[in-house]
């Protein structure tokens, strides 16, 4: 139509259009696209135009005469131009000689013209996709079938030693026959049954493994698998780790001196698990899948614990120091030690360090789920993020906190609303206070050394909007939080050296250690310190009362800081001390339902 002029152009596309919609045209297209798609070839059709009384939705095609006229030499050539047409004549009636291009005999095709696309420079042809081998294997790509007949010969070596069955605690062999991690060995033993008797069977064990490798192909999916084998479900919660934690607490030697204060296993327990949702679970369902758990480092993690005996080397997950300091901060806060923590005992985490606004924000649902009280689970949470604010779960957790609305942008007004507070924390203490516009447009960056304003820190893709992923992709998100919540951190920023700033950030993606690693190692040393510096004070108190027996028991509770006997930790209230653990933790004190107090 290139030739046509433009108002003809428009009438004929008005043409096409109106021929186009019409329900006959449309029927026909769609038969073709069906023969398409299932290989069949086209027949060709005699389609009119339009306005013509052939046309597509109008009146009946006219029947082929029973025998080629002769009154008109130009209508010798017709003939049928479809199956279709041909089926509308009587039984008996005679035809006119078929063109030989639409014989149909058996064995042959309409000719029709090779249509393919060309991607890549690799020619498409339809139906190809049928021949593509598979390239997506979410339960992994399966095996070979001998590597299953290797394994299961290897196991039943191991029970060839034992007569009735294998117990729970020599299954560690069979664990490493399958080419498994040492501590698989719970989730093994569970599988197969062996919780039900005591024991594990050969023939036990080889009907659990043959249906494991051949559904699950890879650590992940089989992991998965064997701890929610009890559920039979395809992601795990935390109820699922505990049969294997209790194992490591058991077994692992860098935990020995736990085994005999089993008051605290369940809360050791409940701070791994709690620290392997906050980083395996990035969809914050509380179910961690199989994708989540291979894209984490945890199994790796878990094979590390049979090689590394001290506990503590094993920074990831399941450190003994990073639990004290968890739990001992938690202590101090949980005034009434229901395992509980409200608005008012948070409020004082830090000296006071966060916020009223933003507390309010921790109790009112966003990232908890108890509203009104934050649960030892959620504090193992809350300190993670408080304490490392460039991990990618800790930018989550905070962005939820500052997102009042939910709309998944954070606002110039939700930005005000918490810096407001802010303004007034620094006229109390003096400090010269900046207004809003000002921190916006004047925020001060040491590692460039110069000023730059809030948002071209983060650089939000909308302007005037900060969402998660601009966070994420800013390399001082922690600034961004800690200028609009914590001001205390704020400052402490402020005054570092321009220098070890500008080194920081450029070897953030290097560094060995991370922020909550450093807080934790320095938080244990000042806790061991103090635990020290009291028993050596005890001491000497003890022995000062030897010399002096007319001293006052008063006296010594001043000079302790202590003014009745409960202070000491003594009968009830020996609870009091949660630096005990670290040696021979209370003697007095059973919490029979310790495994509830975290739900």
């Amino acid at each position: 139509m290139a030739h046509l002029s433009p108002i003809l152009k428009v009438k004929v596309d008005e043409l096409f259009l109106r021929w186009l919609s019409m329900p006959e045209t449309q029927r026909v297209l769609r038969n073709d696209l069906n023969k398409l798609i299932q290989g069949r070839p086209l027949s060709p059709r005699q389609l009119s135009s339009p306005g013509s009384a052939n046309a597509i939705g109008g009146a009946s095609r006219p029947i082929s005469p029973p025998a080629p006229p002769t009154s008109s030499p130009n209508q010798l050539l017709r003939s049928p131009r479809s199956p279709r047409e041909r089926s509308f004549r009587r039984p008996g009636s005679k035809s006119p000689p078929r063109s030989p291009r639409l014989e149909n005999n058996e064995g042959t095709k309409y000719p029709m013209k090779d249509k393919h696309l060309i991607l890549n420079n690799v020619r498409i042809f339809q139906g190809c996709a049928a021949h593509l081998p598979q390239f997506h294997f979410p339960l992994g790509k399966p095996e070979d079938s001998t590597s299953c007949e290797i394994t299961l010969s290897k196991v039943a070596q191991i029970f060839k030693l034992y007569k009735s069955g294998i117990p729970k605690e020599e299954f560690g062999p069979v664990a490493k026959a399958c080419g498994l991690p040492l501590y698989w060995r719970e989730p093994l033993f569970f599988a197969a049954g062996g919780h039900k008797h005591g024991y594990v069977t050969l023939p036990m064990f080889n009907a659990m493994w043959k249906s494991l490798t051949s559904n699950c192909h890879d650590d992940a999916s089989r992991f998965v698998r064997l701890l929610s084998a009890k559920n039979s479900q395809n992601y795990l919660v935390s109820e699922d780790f505990i049969p294997l934690l209790q194992d490591i607490v058991e077994t692992h030697p860098g935990l020995e001196f736990l085994r005999d204060a089993p008051d605290f296993h369940s809360r050791y327990i409940h701070t791994v698990i709690a620290r392997i949702f906050y980083c395996v679970n990035s969809s914050w369902t509380g179910r961690i899948t199989v994708p989540e758990l291979r894209n984490s480092n945890f199994l790796e993690v878990l094979a590390r614990l049979e090689e590394e005996e001290d506990i503590n080397e094993i920074l990831d997950y399941f450190s003994y120091e990073h639990f004290y300091v968890i739990y001992c901060k938690f202590w101090e806060l949980d005034s009434d030690h229901d395992l509980l923590i409200d608005e008012k005992d948070l409020m004082r985490h830090n000296n006071h360090a966060l916020s009223s606004k933003i507390v309010k924000r921790l109790f009112s649902g966003g990232p908890t789920y108890m509203e009104g009280k934050m649960t030892y689970p959620e504090f193992v949470w809350f300190l993670l993020s408080e304490e490392d604010k460039k991990h990618p779960r800790s930018i989550e957790y905070w962005f939820r906190c500052m997102d009042l609305d939910g709309d998944g942008v954070l606002s110039m007004y939700e930005l005000e609303y918490f810096y407001t507070e802010q303004i007034s924390k620094m006229d109390v203490l003096g400090i010269e206070t900046m207004l809003f516009e000002d921190c916006l447009c004047q925020s001060s960056s040491h590692e460039r050394g110069l000023e730059l304003d809030m948002l071209d820190m983060v650089k939000p893709k909308t302007p005037g909007c900060v969402t998660l992923s601009d966070l994420k992709n800013c390399k001082l998100a922690y600034i961004f939080f800690n200028t609009f919540f914590n001001l205390d951190k704020y400052l402490e920023y402020e005054q570092r050296d321009p220098f070890a700033a500008a080194r920081d950030l450029q070897d953030g993606d290097v560094n060995e250690r991370s922020d909550w690693e450093r807080y934790a190692q320095e938080e244990y040393d000042l806790l061991v310190a103090e635990e020290g510096a009291n028993e050596q004070t005890e001491g000497l108190y003890e022995d000062d009362f030897d010399e002096d027996e007319d001293l006052a028991e008063g006296d010594i509770m001043a000079l302790k800081g202590l003014e009745n006997d409960d202070d000491l930790g003594t009968g009830n209230n020996n609870k009091n001390k949660p630096w005990t653990m670290v040696t021979g933790i209370d003697d007095d004190v059973d919490d029979d339902d310790d495994d509830d107090d975290f739900y």
